[in-house]
């Protein structure tokens, strides 16, 4: 009987080791009564008292292990989510709304999902949808957008037309679209008719193709990403 005893509480303890190294709880402040008493219980020759002892420090063993358990799993998830919403909030200041829309929704989207999960306690779903939040940005980075707007310059200077401007990365990357820009500045040229009359200091706008987004007037010192990269 005794050695059957002694047996319980090594497993016992074997159970609580795992928690020592955690925060102090009910389950584990039981479970470490319950061994004393078990062990007390013991010497004093009352095995019956010791069994039952043994097996209660057993049952908040295992309690006090589920719970250190959860709590680390709710922790994990609270500083996922803390991280995702840092780097959305640094996604935002860099304006990825418009330079990364896409990225920038499913980064949203999926800390949605996290915040939604960790109000259900549903923790290891809460730590997956914050972790998903935060590569959906991994991409990411600060650009200058296109610009909007250009402003002719003399030809002797840069050789401006619709063609040439049109070549340049910062426009199109592509002369044979042109005509994108004629049609969006014609009204406001002195000669609508005639693509090849533009003059210094005009107003160009720059319309966007293909959803790119545009803002401001070109900036000769600013470095731009070429359009379509």
């Amino acid at each position: 009987m005794k050695k059957l005893i002694s047996i319980l509480l090594t497993a016992m303890i074997g159970v609580s080791v795992f928690a020592v190294s955690y925060k102090n709880n009910t389950y584990q402040k039981l479970a470490d009564e319950y061994t004393k008493k078990a062990e007390i219980a013991l010497d004093a020759g009352q095995y019956d008292d010791a069994v039952e002892y043994s097996k209660k420090a057993t049952e908040n063993a295992e309690l006090s292990k589920a719970y250190i358990q959860m709590m680390m799993a709710k922790g994990s998830a609270e500083d996922n989510i803390t991280l995702a919403k840092n780097k959305l909030a640094w996604a935002e200041k860099i304006d990825a709304p418009n330079t990364f829309p896409m990225a920038y929704t499913a980064a949203k989207e999926n800390l949605s999902a996290a915040e939604a999960s960790f109000t259900n306690e549903d923790w290891e779903k809460a730590t997956e949808f914050a972790k998903a939040s935060l590569a959906s940005l991994d991409g990411v980075h600060e650009v200058t957008p296109l610009p909007a707007v250009y402003i002719v310059r003399p030809w002797a200077e840069t050789k401006d037309c619709y063609w040439n401007i049109s070549g340049r990365p910062y426009i199109y990357n592509n002369p044979l679209l042109w005509e994108n820009l004629y049609q969006a500045n014609k009204n406001s040229m002195p000669k609508p008719e005639n693509p090849n009359l533009i003059h210094p200091g005009m107003k160009m706008d720059i319309p966007s193709l293909t959803g790119e987004y545009r803002k401001g007037t070109y900036d000769p010192k600013k470095e731009y990403e070429a359009y379509g990269n």
